[in-house]
């Protein structure tokens, strides 16, 4: 003979009051559970960065000091012995490993050798840039990405669905530089509708400049000139570049919506919702469509990674002034202290990305905890 001991609290609870209480407790779990989801992906950012970070300098030390890579047969063998030893690249490596990660954490990306500017400067100048390239991306990425993985779900295995999914196989294998040539072949070369490169007119950038507080983001710097023709300069600056990179992820996220919506489209509920008669189309727009949403939100983080670096030949191709571009640029000069303090804070706004999309993520889907 089993008891059961029923705490103080349920046996002085009236039956309606009992769900109540119920709820306030899963509530609170969930709340407790969430709160430690969102702790563990906080710490999780530290040894990602690290991680990163130690790589991003590996790397670059492979090559050699920065000074013989960017001024060696510029300068004389003792000329470069001194700035050497001036810029600390003649000691222990392990101690330069250590001062990189303390200046790192302190906000210190290093100075460029070849134009000697510190490179937060550089970040903070052309950071706006490459942040406003990846919005219209993205923007590109759900507008064609997410209808047509709809469009190719409700006509599973027929004709437009394959025809669909070649598209998006083609969108995510064209190289992004060799996308762009076509565009601006096309657009700016043939047809004529379109600027071949830039991020504005030179009007616009000369209203933009004398802004009191210009933010870097061409688009909301052209919305407080108050001049709506500088607002559509910059949008017809925008398409072709946002275009070119956008279309990347939307293969993507194309052959995700049509993954997930045909899943959506095979459970029970969705089964039941037909057998009452509603449309085929309905069940798509109405049932599957949301759930096949999660999975998009839970890969932009990812897909930020890809953005970043496509940025540097969209960039190039465009002649877009980012931090892409200028990562190129450094690139070519071999100055790899910039090239090292622009691809570390890139490697930190991913991990933040991510983190971000991974809170959102578990926000909206109760399923995704630790």
């Amino acid at each position: 003979m089993t008891t059961s001991v029923i705490p103080a609290e349920a046996r002085s609870a009236s039956p309606g009051q009992r769900p109540a209480a119920e709820r306030r407790r899963k509530s609170s779990a969930g709340g407790n559970r969430i709160g430690r989801y969102i702790v563990v992906r906080l710490l999780l950012i530290i040894p990602t960065v690290f991680i990163l970070v130690s790589m991003v300098f590996v790397l670059m030390r492979t090559i050699g000091d920065p000074i013989t890579a960017a001024l060696g047969g510029r300068l004389s063998a003792e000329q470069l012995k001194e700035r050497i030893h001036a810029a600390g690249y003649d000691r222990p490596i392990l101690v330069q490993y250590f001062e990189y990660l303390g200046q790192i954490f302190s906000g210190n990306f290093g100075t460029t050798i070849s134009d000697h500017q510190p490179v937060t400067t550089v970040i903070l100048t052309y950071g706006g840039a490459t942040l406003e390239l990846a919005f219209y991306a993205l923007i590109v990425a759900f507008v064609v990405g997410i209808p047509l993985g709809m469009l190719a779900a409700y006509f599973r295995d027929k004709w437009p669905d394959a025809i669909l999914r070649v598209f998006a196989i083609l969108c995510y294998a064209t190289p992004v530089f060799f996308a762009g040539l076509l565009l601006k072949l096309v657009f700016s070369v043939w047809l004529g509708v379109l600027p071949v490169s830039g991020r504005a007119s030179t009007s616009t950038e000369l209203d933009i400049q004398l802004l009191p507080h210009p933010t870097g983001i061409y688009l909301i710097d052209a919305f407080q000139t108050g001049n709506p023709a500088d607002v559509a300069d910059v949008l017809s600056h925008a398409i072709l570049p946002g275009i070119a990179l956008g279309l990347l992820t939307a293969g993507i996220f194309l052959r995700l919506v049509r993954t997930n919506v045909i899943g959506t489209l095979s459970a029970d509920y969705v089964d039941a919702a037909r057998s009452r008669g509603v449309s085929e189309f309905r069940l798509v727009r109405k049932h599957a469509y949301k759930p096949a949403l999660i999975p998009i939100i839970t890969v932009i983080g990812l897909q930020i990674a890809l953005l970043l670096g496509g940025a540097v030949l969209t960039e190039t191709t465009f002649e877009w002034k980012g931090l892409g571009f200028m990562l190129a640029q450094y690139l070519g000069a071999r100055d790899y202290v910039a090239v090292q303090g622009i691809v570390a804070l890139l490697a930190v706004v991913v991990a933040i990305t991510n983190f971000i999309v991974d809170v959102i993520a578990a926000l909206i889907d109760p399923r995704v905890r630790y």
